[in-house]
């Protein structure tokens, strides 16, 4: 652990992070994956002028946009806008976001000989706007008591694009590439480990407060599958980070919960999880040792208040007392009213007020 004091070592009493160390709050914090993005009238006006990697490569609208929730709501910490994908830019793979579809990888990894061309260029060169964009954010949150969330795509999750090339339900073009070559597999998920820490460690010493990573598609993959071909890289970007940083480190995957208790051995002071368990049982899967945050399904914030209210209270009723970090179990869907934002965040905060 570093012993060199974080920029916005002032945050450190906020209540996020308070929850994040399992320490008592006045009352549970709550934030949302996806929080600034198209649900918001604001983003999408920025998004009519500007593609998503332009607005990524902007330290100025990227913060802009990483802002519009933060003015809009009373969350309890913003989360940096970019895109997991970036990062894979400088290892030479040719990213676009096509609109309609997602993510395009032109020339994704087909063999073992595409694994060993990856170029290595410095991931924080590649990712200077967004560092920059996190140093001006952290400049107007910081004096506003708000803490800044940086992060990060998980080695497999990047993996899973670089291979497939594109979003897939089951990636099987990138299992078939972890069977088939093995020693490739290891390979590529080394290099994604050390370019992950790296980034995380950089968005640290830009200013951000606490880190995730995004394991999204892990839950493809069963608990051998998990523990063979995953675990010991996402171990390694922990490891490597709590060594250079002292925020917390939020580990958050979908569709993980039969085997929560490896997701949580694997690192990270608090476990992230989806909506497909109740977060007691989670919970209990996790143990005392680590914060627990979530869990609501984001698809309820489409329906009634009733629904939602019921869900909320549900989930604080039966989450810890201390560490819980409320959130939902993946990110904010484009069709969500924001009203539903708004009385939700009110609510989380109202319900548990201690």
């Amino acid at each position: 652990m570093t012993e060199t004091p974080h920029p916005n070592v002032e945050l450190r009493n906020c209540r996020f992070l308070k929850a994040c160390r399992r320490e008592p709050v006045d009352c549970t914090p709550i934030w949302l994956m996806r929080q600034a993005g198209r649900y918001m009238p604001e983003y999408r006006a920025i998004r009519e002028k500007n593609t998503m990697l332009e607005v990524i490569n902007s330290p100025e609208l990227s913060a802009e946009v990483t802002l519009q929730p933060i003015n809009k709501f009373d969350l309890d910490a913003a989360i940096m806008f970019s895109d997991i994908l970036p990062p894979l830019v400088g290892m030479g793979l040719d990213l676009d976001f096509v609109k309609g579809s997602g993510p395009l990888i032109s020339n994704p990894i087909q063999s073992a000989e595409d694994v060993a061309k990856l170029t290595d260029q410095d991931v924080l060169e590649t990712m200077g706007p967004t560092l920059e964009a996190i140093r001006l954010v952290t400049r107007e949150l910081t004096p506003r008591g708000i803490p800044l969330i940086g992060f990060a795509g998980a080695p497999f999750t990047l993996a899973c694009y670089a291979i497939q090339g594109s979003g897939s339900k089951m990636y099987e073009k990138a299992k078939g590439f972890m069977y088939s070559h093995p020693d490739a597999w290891k390979n590529l998920m080394s290099k994604m480990a050390g370019i992950v820490a790296e980034y995380m460690i950089g968005q640290y010493q830009a200013g951000a407060v606490a880190l995730q990573l995004f394991d999204s598609w892990a839950g493809v993959l069963s608990r051998a599958d998990y523990q063979r071909f995953l675990q010991p890289y996402n171990r390694m970007v922990f490891e490597k980070v709590a060594e250079s940083t002292d925020v917390p480190l939020i580990n958050f995957s979908t569709g993980t919960g039969t085997h929560t208790e490896t997701v949580a051995e694997t690192g990270g002071s608090v476990v992230g999880v989806d909506w497909r368990l109740p977060i007691d049982e989670m919970a209990e899967k996790i143990g005392d040792s680590q914060a627990i945050q979530g869990n609501l399904d984001p698809t309820l914030l489409l329906g009634p208040w009733s629904e939602i209210e019921s869900a909320a209270s549900s989930i604080l009723e039966k989450a810890p007392s201390q560490g819980h970090v409320f959130n939902l179990g993946h990110g904010i869907l484009p069709p969500t009213p924001m009203e539903s934002v708004t009385r939700l965040v009110d609510f989380v905060h109202e319900k548990s007020s201690r």
